[in-house]
């Protein structure tokens, strides 16, 4: 009977000891945010585009291995634009590796049209696109610095880029 008593003992520790109600119950993708502005660019927008805006939402879809490490992944764009001139085309938009106040390397960059997104008439735009495959340990890299990385766009007026923001995790 003691032997019992001590294997319930035993058991009602483990059971303790497991997952806490307050862990996420599946996996969290890495999601992390960038407020836009023409102000961030390397040297800053001061022609007819620098009264726009944005904000974008990114999220790396990742697989890990047993041990946690990431083993594959795409990554999400989702960003909502505004304030900028009727009809301004965003040619591209992608990650760049550089922290603020320097400009840097292309890391991430979703293939668009030339003019594929452009501003409606009350100046505003939205950017959604996903499945984008990355290499995990860029990912990694990403996840562990992410101000060393920022979002920009770029338009017809300002190829160079028009407005970013380095990226600030949010989850995951």
């Amino acid at each position: 009977m003691k032997r019992l008593a001590v294997l319930a003992a035993v058991l009602a520790i483990a059971v303790g000891c497991g997952k806490s109600s307050n862990e996420p119950s599946g996996p969290v993708n890495p999601t992390f945010t960038a407020d836009i502005r023409p102000a961030n660019e390397v040297p800053p927008i001061t022609n007819a585009e620098a009264s726009g805006s944005g904000t974008a939402t990114i999220t790396f879809n990742v697989t890990r291995d047993a041990a946690g490490n990431i083993t594959s992944g795409t990554v999400s764009f989702q960003a909502t634009l505004t304030g900028f001139p009727a009809g301004t085309p965003f040619n591209v938009f992608h990650i760049h590796q550089a922290p603020a106040g320097t400009n840097g390397s292309i890391v991430i960059n979703p293939l668009q049209n030339p003019g594929e997104i452009t501003a409606n008439a009350q100046g505003t735009a939205t950017i959604s696109k996903s499945g984008i495959s990355a290499d995990p340990a860029l990912l990694q890299s990403i996840i562990n610095n992410p101000a060393g990385f920022y979002f920009n766009v770029h338009t017809t007026i300002n190829p160079g880029g028009v407005a970013r923001g380095q990226l600030v995790k949010t989850a995951g």
